[in-house]
């Protein structure tokens, strides 16, 4: 039995925690607030943060640019007002949109060259970052990407749709407050958990989970199975909320401890070439058919992720397929469509392959069964409707 432990952020959870922000534990004096679209503004959440930086000693100028796929731009953008701003500590505010965005520019602000030379895999160089990056804090508003419990952000560069993260892009201070999570409108719920779950699932039936990533993963799985649809069909749950919120941090936690596998991969693959692709709803697409895959590979540790998802008489592999559909249709999402979004319109989906494999080809190592590139064709034409 093998594993390392590091998970160095300070993490304040629970309805109302965003008030601990001027309590002390700020890491700097000028911050840029990072965040997207209108939504964080429309609910007064950029008012409300910006109060509390105050409170706490800090000043901050805003960012409000965020794309739903984050870009190179963004973070160019963010990266350049730090600098002309003298900000030293960066607040993303939002999804893992906004928070993965104030990681890379947190990078960028104090190193030189372009994002890309830092970035492992695809056309990027894999050079050491030099110079440490600003501290960041995370806030997060939904329940999907665990980004604030892990040192990952993911940015596309408009083909390629990368994860970077090393030790120095952990959160300094990470705050989940469901409260922050009770505008977010059911379909977006739906998404948002999936892709917590998916990223526990995963991390459960990587070839490096450990004792440590698969107690969080399992937690984090059972959390879903109980309240995922109590929160997409009555938001205002706040219990809901909350188990959802935990389920989303646990995974991070997984995520810093094992891996995401090649489901992330082909995803990230569907959603550079179509950013108008919510992630989770990618996820989702091509879950059922990506799961049966290695559900015989992986027989003991599917039955186990079916009893936490709430099949408590799970004695077949595929019981966690079935329970992922019923899971699913519970929460509306069951009839998804590549073709709504334009995926597979021609009938390519090695093109798919190919991208998700040159760009995070790793994942597809850390699988217990290879599989190929017509695999992953496979997949997403089974998938498709």
């Amino acid at each position: 039995m093998k594993f390392s432990y590091y998970m160095p952020s300070r993490i304040f959870f629970g309805p109302g925690s965003v008030k601990k922000l001027a309590r002390g534990h700020l890491p700097g004096k000028k911050a840029l607030l990072v965040t997207g679209g209108s939504s964080t503004t429309r609910l007064g959440y950029v008012d409300k943060v910006r109060a509390l930086l105050q409170e706490g000693g800090a000043d901050s100028v805003v960012y409000g640019k965020v794309h739903p796929n984050p870009t190179l731009e963004n973070v160019d953008d963010c990266a350049a007002i730090c600098r002309a701003e003298g900000c030293d500590f960066i607040v993303g505010l939002g999804g893992g949109s906004s928070i993965d965005t104030a990681k890379a520019a947190a990078v960028m602000a104090t190193n030189g060259g372009a994002y890309w030379d830092y970035v492992a895999g695809g056309s990027g160089k894999g050079k050491p970052v030099p110079n440490d990056p600003l501290p960041v804090v995370a806030i997060t508003t939904t329940a999907g990407t665990g980004t604030e419990a892990d040192p990952w952000t993911v940015v596309t560069n408009g083909e390629e749709k990368i994860g970077f993260g090393y030790d120095g892009t952990f959160p300094t201070l990470s705050i989940v407050d469901p409260e922050f999570m009770v505008s977010v409108p059911p379909k977006m719920t739906a998404y948002q958990g999936f892709d917590a779950l998916f990223h526990a699932t995963e991390g459960y039936l990587a070839s490096i989970a450990s004792p440590m990533s698969d107690m969080f993963a399992l937690e984090s799985i059972r959390l879903v199975g109980k309240s995922l649809a109590e929160a997409v069909n009555n938001g205002g749950n706040m219990d809901a909320r909350a188990d959802i919120a935990l389920a989303n941090t646990l995974s991070g936690f997984v995520e810093t401890l094992s891996s995401c596998t090649s489901e992330h991969a082909i995803e990230h693959a569907m959603s550079a070439l179509h950013p108008d692709l919510p992630h989770g709803a990618g996820l989702i697409m091509i879950s059922l058919e990506y799961y049966k895959v290695f559900a015989d590979a992986c027989a003991e540790r599917f039955i186990e992720m079916a009893r936490a998802l709430g099949k408590a008489d799970a004695k077949d592999p595929m019981d966690f397929v079935e329970a992922l559909a019923a899971l699913q249709a519970a929460c509306h999402v069951d009839g998804l469509k590549m073709s709504e979004y334009g995926i597979g319109a021609d009938g390519d989906f090695l093109k798919y392959a190919d991208n998700a494999l040159h760009t995070m080809g790793n994942l597809f190592r850390l699988d217990r069964k290879q599989v190929t590139r017509e695999d992953v064709a496979g997949i997403m034409q089974r998938s498709y409707r």
